[in-house]
């Protein structure tokens, strides 16, 4: 049997997709809120990304909670 062992990595802040305090829905935990920043990890040694993660804080205020960037996205505003 062989182990798999992860590579060193590194966090780091990554680029937002939309401006701080925007309102978006996390499609896994089927929720709203406020887009407050994003954390990347990279391997150490060649950069490479292995993911990017959306940290969401309630509207109005509350305990943050994270979820893969590729499932939070916009809501849009009702007419």
């Amino acid at each position: 049997m062989t182990t798999y062992e992860k590579p060193p990595t590194m966090l780091s802040h990554g680029e937002m997709p939309y401006p701080a305090g925007t309102l978006v829905e996390d499609t896994v935990h089927q929720r709203t809120g406020e887009l407050v920043g994003v954390i990347e990890e990279r391997i150490k040694e060649s950069g490479k990304l292995l993911k990017r993660t959306a940290y969401v804080r309630p509207t109005g205020g509350g305990i943050e909670w994270d979820v893969p960037l590729k499932h939070v996205r916009p809501v849009e505003a009702q007419p």
